[in-house]
């Protein structure tokens, strides 16, 4: 059995813990760790970490390639079919590429990545069908949502027929981006919905995502919960690392008018996720949770410390080199702790005055 070195350290270590207690003897021991072998490198790990570089490759290029004006252009010179026409030629384009995708899959389920690749080119193309299809039928309200609800739809029940975590993860954004554009539809493309600004939006959204993965670790949807895992602790400490900054405001005025305590609240309920998510891994040994905690709260600490320590510091530093000539100040630490509690003292009078 070949296992990483961390795995095989483990294994070995349970055996020897064994062998001292006296539950099997030397020989069987040495018999048992015989079996075990450390890998010298995980090149599958690096093979799918290719794949997804090279799929991400070839979204960026294909998208740049066909919204580049000059090739839209000859696009139009050489089919000048209908939007209806070119929603059905793709959509023959993608079942095609889903159906060989499948045929592979029975034959020969050994070739991932390359199985992957082609649903990958199949969801290209039933990107492309809806594109078309919503040009066909636009009453020119602009409400095109609807059709990234049908795509991700789509992609999501695909990623689990197949199944294919990659399409499960493109599902998984079209979602979010469905989320995004519906309530901004919903709510006249204006700063709030339900009393929400985007961020606070998405947080809702990944907290969603968990409580699902939680559902669907103990269904037949199992091989799909570990990316609705990552990508919801992705959603969730995006969206609160952007909260700590900007806080519930939509409207740049009101920010800069902001108390400095009402954001310093949305930081400390940052960090208290993020601690959250570092004991759960310890309880749990969860790596994902305990990676994601351990990252964004060096995050919010560094934001804290530029936000409130650093820029106001900076600022009266130049200001007393250029009014007094003065040499540079000693006591940073003081001079530090003044600056954060002039920041958490939000912007005075005359200040939010001259602001607006």
């Amino acid at each position: 059995m070949r296992l990483n070195r961390r795995k095989c350290d483990t294994v070995n270590g349970v055996i020897s813990a064994w062998q001292q207690q006296g539950i099997i003897s030397s020989e069987e021991a040495a018999r048992l760790k015989g079996t075990v072998e450390a890998s010298g490198f995980d090149w599958r790990r690096l093979a799918t970490y290719a794949y997804w570089i090279a799929g991400l490759s070839l979204a960026i290029s294909f998208f740049s390639f066909v919204f580049d004006k000059a090739v839209l252009r000859i696009i139009e010179k050489i089919f000048h079919a209908s939007d209806v026409l070119k929603s059905i030629v793709l959509a023959l384009v993608g079942a095609s590429f889903y159906s060989w995708a499948f045929r592979r899959k029975r034959s020969a389920p050994e070739k991932t990545f390359s199985n992957e690749f082609i649903l990958i080119a199949g969801a290209l193309a039933c990107g492309g069908c809806l594109a078309f299809l919503g040009s066909a039928l636009r009453s020119g309200r602009g409400h095109y949502p609807p059709l990234i609800l049908a795509a991700s739809l789509i992609y999501l029940a695909l990623g689990w027929i197949f199944p294919s975590r990659a399409l499960w993860v493109i599902g998984l954004i079209s979602l979010g981006s469905w989320l995004g554009t519906e309530s901004g539809y919903v709510s006249g493309w204006g700063e709030y919905f339900l009393g929400m600004n985007y961020p606070l939006r998405f947080v809702a959204f990944g907290i969603f995502l968990l409580a699902a993965y939680f559902m669907l670790r103990k269904s037949s949807l199992r091989h799909v919960g570990k990316p609705t895992y990552v990508f919801g602790l992705l959603n969730l400490f995006i969206a609160l690392w952007i909260m700590s900054i900007f806080g519930n405001y939509g409207d740049m005025s009101k920010w800069h008018a902001a108390h400095g305590l009402e954001l310093l609240m949305w930081s400390l309920i940052f960090g208290a996720v993020a601690l959250a998510a570092i004991i759960w891994s310890l309880k749990t040994d969860d790596r994902t949770a305990r990676g994601f905690g351990l990252t964004f709260i060096i995050i919010n600490l560094y934001t804290k410390y530029f936000e409130y320590i650093w820029e106001p510091m900076r600022a009266e530093w130049m200001s007393s080199l250029r009014t007094t000539r003065a040499p540079i100040p000693r006591d940073f630490g003081a001079m530090a702790v003044s600056s954060a509690f002039s920041k958490l003292r939000g912007p005075s009078e005359s200040e939010t005055r001259g602001g607006l």
